[in-house]
């Protein structure tokens, strides 16, 4: 297998935790969030802001068109920090050792144009990537093959040479069926055993 020339991170789930159900949990109790999803497709609406819709109006928008729970779906903007955390500092630290080497490191996210500008002044490793591919600037979601293909055309390098890891299954196999090396992340451990596995680190190197 060719080595590969850049490494790809996805970023929720796999630098910083995104888990909504798990925040709302804590803050109105599982019975309300349960009641709450099953009435309002907030996922939906987070894809429409990951596609470059506006953050805060999006989401005070959905709110004024579901009164019986707007005040929980502000929450989706007044406190998306509480939910786009903790950080995972094994996968953080396996980005920065790459790129002490000298390894190109890209991100390929779905994340929205200004929550993602605020995420960059709460995460400093956000700023660290030789380039992020957001998907609200782009116009465009992972899985859709679109996506993949702009960072090929962006980046130079051929498919064969990007190693990707994201923690959705449907967004590996787009990146896998065009040719591109992938690594479904469950843990950062496993993601350093296949950077260990690419002969990008050494054993040492990825804190295994």
């Amino acid at each position: 297998m060719l080595q590969p020339q850049a490494v790809i991170f996805d970023i929720g789930n796999v630098l910083i935790e995104w888990n909504p159900e798990r925040f709302y949990d804590s803050t109105i109790g599982e019975a309300r969030r349960r009641a709450m999803f099953d009435a309002v497709d907030l996922h939906a609406m987070n894809e429409a802001i990951d596609a470059g819709a506006l953050f805060r109006e999006t989401v005070y928008d959905w709110a004024d068109r579901h009164p019986d729970w707007a005040p929980e779906i502000r929450l989706w903007f007044d406190r998306w920090i509480d939910m786009a955390s903790p950080r995972i500092e094994g996968s953080i630290a396996l980005l920065r050792t790459l790129r002490a080497k000298g390894v190109p490191v890209y991100a390929l996210t779905n994340f929205g144009i200004h929550s993602f500008a605020y995420a960059q002044t709460q995460y400093d490793f956000l700023g660290e990537f030789d380039h992020a591919y957001v998907s609200g600037h782009m116009g465009v979601i992972k899985p859709d093959p679109a996506i993949y293909a702009m960072v090929e055309d962006h980046s130079g390098l051929p498919p064969q040479s990007l190693i990707f890891t994201d923690d959705k299954a449907e967004n590996i196999a787009v990146a896998a069926s065009r040719g591109w090396q992938t690594h479904q992340f469950t843990h950062w451990e496993g993601w350093a055993k296949a950077l260990v596995a690419a002969g990008l680190l050494t054993q040492a190197e990825a804190g295994r």
